[in-house]
């Protein structure tokens, strides 16, 4: 009996860890296909509506069941702009701008460049007010210096490629082409503004979440919002009718995948993993995208890994640890304040029910 609950136990505890591993996996995966399906020729601004398009589909019957089915608040026009938006910044906008970054650069760089997410969105909410920046206090510091540090490590990665570490199977002239022609450099820029577009993204989406707290319908909608979008940006860049056209086993199997892995499997993951463990366990499995990008990378892609990308990436996690090690300190604070003011109100309200009682 003892011996059936340490079990339970044990895989209750290991659950999150094991789901966020998966979480990593996919989101790793989808970078590398995605760049497989590009590189023989898929156009970036297509796949973003293909994956949308069933992404949102396969949302669709799970909507109309919840909506049914559940007392949801009422939708406002305030509240469909707010959709529209979400949609327009973390769909549209940044996922064209990610996946040409991806097709420029790598996978494993796109997910060293992720971890400025939280660095981006720490300047974001100094600069709007709303977050409080305290140099006095050693959470502020290392916020400050992770934020630092993190940026430098982006613009190592950004502007020095250096010599190759671990030679993969494309590492031919056609490297040297794409670094003679700045598309690194144009690659990276690309996905930085990727990330900042999604810590946007996440400041607007976070509010919105308290405003309407029904993650369902605000994932259905701006998803929805978003594969319009990005059909109509689609529609007016991409002329040539036959890149509409998912010619390669390869471009399916990526659109497919983003759609049902990406949209429903990683989404549940990690909508699980905030519910039983908070937002900073989820954070710090960001970097193991790096480990698993170089692996993923060099087998399936024969990607060629430079000193540049590994040296910026290590500036990248140490200053994105520095900045998520500053949050949880500032709320294991506010946690502990908030307690003793709760326990200092009740020592003074003791006495005065007493002598009410005597």
């Amino acid at each position: 009996m003892m011996m059936g609950s340490r079990i339970k136990m044990l895989v209750k505890a290991a659950l999150p860890f094991m789901a966020m591993v998966m979480v990593e996996v996919i989101e790793v995966g989808f970078a590398t296909i995605s760049k497989a399906a590009m590189s023989k020729g898929m156009n970036n601004f297509v796949f973003v509506v293909y994956y949308n398009a069933l992404g949102t589909a396969v949302l669709f019957p799970a909507f109309a069941y919840h909506s049914l089915r559940s007392k949801r608040p009422p939708i406002t026009f305030s509240l469909l702009s707010r959709f529209f938006l979400l949609g327009l910044i973390g769909l549209c906008l940044s996922q064209a701008s990610a996946f040409a970054g991806i097709n420029y650069t790598s996978p494993t760089l796109a997910a060293a460049m992720a971890n400025l997410i939280p660095v981006f969105t720490f300047v974001l909410a100094v600069i709007l007010r709303m977050e409080k920046l305290d140099l006095r206090k050693v959470s502020s510091q290392a916020k400050s210096l992770g934020t630092v540090v993190a940026i430098s490590g982006a613009l190592i990665a950004t502007l020095y490629k250096g010599p190759p570490l671990l030679m993969g199977r494309t590492s031919n002239v056609s490297h040297q082409l794409l670094s003679q022609h700045s598309k690194w450099l144009i690659g990276c820029l690309l996905l930085a503004s990727s990330f900042l577009l999604l810590s946007i993204w996440n400041i607007i989406q976070a509010a919105t979440a308290k405003e309407y707290p029904d993650e369902l319908t605000i994932v259905f909608f701006y998803s929805f919002f978003g594969t319009i979008q990005s059909a109509f940006l689609s529609f007016l860049l991409v002329k040539n009718p036959i890149a509409w056209k998912l010619q390669k086993r390869v471009e399916l199997i990526a659109v497919v995948y983003g759609a049902l892995s990406v949209t429903v499997l990683r989404n549940v993951f990690i909508t699980w993993c905030l519910r039983e463990t908070g937002p900073v366990f989820v954070g710090m499995f960001k970097p193991l995208g790096i480990a698993i990008a170089v692996l993923m990378g060099f087998l399936f892609l024969g990607d060629t890994l430079y000193l540049g990308s590994m040296l910026g990436a290590a500036g990248i996690v140490l200053g994105f640890y520095a900045v998520i090690w500053g949050r949880a300190r500032e709320n294991n604070n506010s946690a502990n304040e908030s307690s003793s003011s709760v326990s200092s109100s009740d020592q003074k309200t003791t006495p005065l029910l007493q002598s009410i009682g005597s």
